[in-house]
């Protein structure tokens, strides 16, 4: 499951790093993906709904395992 993550999240890369952030795959543990937001996404006021309403709802769909997506800091 964790390649299948990995996979989804490169998808996501190119459009976070455009905007001066980036997203680094932590852990994948029972259908729970741990993330660290870096760059700019890092700092950035709407982090919460880049993190639920993009990440995590492009990971549930590329990977239908996935329940939920949680930041790491």
């Amino acid at each position: 499951m964790r390649e299948k993550v990995e996979q989804a999240l490169e998808k996501i890369r190119g459009y976070l790093q455009y905007e001066g952030g980036d997203v680094e795959l932590v852990d994948v543990e029972d259908g729970v993906v741990k993330v660290r937001l870096k760059g700019m996404c890092s700092a950035c006021p709407m982090a919460m709904i880049t993190l639920k309403d993009g990440i995590e709802r492009i990971l549930k769909e590329e990977v239908p395992e996935v329940k939920s997506v949680e930041q790491v800091f």
